[in-house]
């Protein structure tokens, strides 16, 4: 299974696709710039299903969207990002 990253983490589909995983990441900006039409949040869903893609995104409206209709999806949110900070900071305070 493929991973597609929504626009606020472009960027990131390099370093995934730099750790060797079995899945390659793929950018909803660079597949915009490709001609690929998914700039609504229902297609950026439907492209992540039609794919067989876990989407990446910080957005709680499309991780509601992907729950309720079997799409896997990974929610990103600044208290994700808060606890990883802190399980690092754990290691020097």
């Amino acid at each position: 299974m493929d991973a597609l990253i929504d626009e606020m983490y472009d960027g990131f589909d390099e370093k995934i696709n730099g750790l060797n995983l079995k899945c390659t990441a793929h950018s909803v900006k660079k597949l915009i710039a490709d001609g690929k039409p998914l700039k609504a949040d229902y297609s950026v869903i439907s492209y992540a299903k039609d794919n067989n893609m876990v989407l990446i995104t910080a957005d709680v409206e499309n991780s509601k969207g992907c729950k309720e209709n079997g799409i896997p999806c990974i929610l990103i949110s600044q208290n994700s990002i808060l606890d990883a900070m802190v399980g690092q900071l754990k290691k020097y305070c």
